[in-house]
């Protein structure tokens, strides 16, 4: 059971109303995480920039969504982690890379150094070396798509913590 209530532009207030406001008139409804964000301004204010930013990364898709898979299977929101399978299918990430993903790796060595990266950004970030960011330039990497790496971790930090904070997981059914 959720742990948060929902909120609606009609029972938030202030910024968290007119963001709501702005999101429904957009794209009609909002889900949950966006409804129970919404208890703090601040929070979905920056949920809603870094998701925005993160949609200009220049990081293939089909890459991005097994780093987010490979965050998710360590950081345990169940609900993130079938959110990015779905997304990984969608974009034609075949069902072995999707459980290569899972276990932090791929079998395309590139993937695997990149997705490497964003579990050490994750975990230990001081571990990162000189000669790790070499080789990923080495695997055709710019500077910017390993850049890129840290907003992909940072967003999927954000979403899955909140996401347990509330209680949210894949089997919740909001209410009408």
């Amino acid at each position: 059971m959720p742990r948060l209530a929902r909120l609606t532009p009609d029972t938030a207030v202030g910024t968290s109303r007119d963001l709501l406001s702005d999101l429904v008139s957009r794209h009609g409804q909002i889900g949950d995480m966006v409804s129970m964000m919404a208890h703090s301004p601040a929070v979905l204010g920056g949920y809603l920039q870094l998701s925005r930013a993160m949609k200009r990364a220049k990081l293939n898709r089909k890459v991005s969504e097994r780093i987010s898979i490979a965050i998710k299977a360590q950081q345990g929101c169940a609900l993130c982690l079938d959110s990015h399978v779905n997304a990984a299918r969608a974009v034609g990430v075949e069902e072995e890379e999707i459980e290569r993903a899972r276990a932090g790796t791929s079998a395309d060595p590139a993937i695997a150094a990149i997705t490497t990266l964003a579990l050490q950004i994750y975990r230990q970030p001081t571990t990162i070396t000189d000669e790790q960011i070499l080789a990923l330039r080495d695997h055709g990497y710019s500077d910017r798509e390993i850049a890129d790496v840290v907003g992909i971790v940072a967003l999927n930090i954000l979403t899955g913590a909140f996401n347990l904070l509330a209680g949210l997981r894949p089997d919740h059914h909001p209410g009408p």
